[in-house]
């Protein structure tokens, strides 16, 4: 499992400790990462995640994960992501066109 949020795509950046002395040792800048169960409103299912805090944080300000889905990038997301985004799209489409 790769150390990538599955919403926002943001992943491990890499840069230097540098020292008193200004010596400079590479080092890794993690994501702040967390497994987390969102629910779907529009297929009625919970869905289990990875996602960065500040992805959450951008899930809640859009209104949920439908929201945050149909907005999103596909480029962004994770595969598990995209599937989600078209089967949610799909659903949609269709409570549309029954309405």
């Amino acid at each position: 499992m790769s150390r990538a949020c599955e919403l926002t795509g943001k992943a491990v950046q890499y840069g230097n400790n540098v020292s008193h002395a200004n010596n400079k040792t590479r080092r890794r800048f993690l994501p702040n990462l967390s497994a987390v169960t969102l629910i779907s409103d529009a297929l009625g299912q919970r869905f289990r995640l990875r996602v960065s805090a500040s992805g959450l944080r951008s899930v809640e300000h859009r209104g949920g994960l439908d929201a945050f889905l149909v907005k999103a990038d596909e480029g962004d997301l994770s595969q598990r992501a995209r599937l989600l985004k078209r089967q949610i799209a799909k659903k949609l489409a269709g409570d549309a066109t029954a309405a």
